[in-house]
């Protein structure tokens, strides 16, 4: 693990102890686990059907390479509806210059159909927010942002809960002269009351011709997220075990922490 990504690690436990000592009361058991009271809003990093209900709020912190951090703060404004706002730069921790991102992220979801014994749930969406570091020369994130996106999600009882979720983007991030439609699909297991486990692939067939950073492989991650009470939630990341990224040979390892409540 490089020494970016243990900075990263020591802040997130800091913030997970600080946390406790604070005494946060119980309001919910975070979105992972079968007693996960929050809809998971994301699989790892493209969007589910999930939402904020109305009155509630969400801190979502992302810790990436390079020293990277990415703050977002979101909020149910209805039942159907959510918007939020994110920014944050790379080499934030550790002794280099920080680079910031060239323009805060905005997100809005709306819920158009709601999950029944048949049918999905289903969401259109808006989402300029891409993720593990903006490339200035490109213009552009490393995982390019989602963009405009229409995403549906399925619930099951299978020893627990077992979640599928599946959409459609169109990114703004263009100037890689690639501006196909894309694709994505995942699945969530929970592992007990407060634990679970996440695969996501992302096609990215908006990231493999011109001058893009993919090599038409698309983006295959996995995650294990645990909910820790009081509405937090950590996730551990893995992500691209296909290479995809050029110029990147490791699987990235990337941590997010998640707190949701009422306001």
């Amino acid at each position: 693990m490089n020494r970016n990504l243990t900075s990263s690690c020591r802040v997130a436990l800091a913030v997970v102890s600080i946390t406790f000592l604070t005494g946060f009361q119980a309001s919910g058991q975070g979105s992972a686990g079968t007693q996960g009271k929050i809809e998971p809003r994301f699989i790892i990093d493209m969007p589910t059907a999930g939402m904020l209900g109305k009155g509630m709020y969400a801190v979502d912190v992302d810790f990436y390479q390079d020293g990277g951090v990415l703050v977002a703060l979101n909020a149910g404004i209805f039942d159907r509806l959510s918007f939020g706002i994110s920014y944050g730069g790379s080499k934030l921790l550790g002794s280099e210059s920080p680079v910031m991102n060239e323009l805060p992220g905005v997100n809005l979801k709306i819920r158009i159909l709601e999950e029944s014994l048949g049918f999905p749930a289903l969401v259109v969406g808006f989402d300029s927010q891409g993720k593990d570091g903006y490339i200035k020369d490109l213009d552009r994130y490393l995982v390019k942002s989602p963009g405009l996106y229409a995403a549906v999600s399925k619930n099951y009882t299978l020893l627990g809960f077992f979640s599928l979720h599946g959409g459609v983007n169109y990114s703004f991030e263009r100037a890689d002269e690639d501006r196909d439609i894309n694709f994505y699909t995942g699945a969530e297991k929970s592992l007990g009351p407060f634990l679970s486990a996440i695969v996501e692939y992302n096609l990215a067939l908006n990231d493999n011709d011109g001058k893009a950073i993919g090599k038409g492989r698309g983006y295959l991650g996995a995650a294990l997220k645990c909910s820790l009470g009081g509405g937090l939630t950590v996730g551990l990341n893995f992500k691209d075990f296909f290479s995809n990224a050029r110029g990147e040979s490791m699987i990235r390892r990337t941590i997010r922490l998640e707190f949701a409540t009422k306001f």
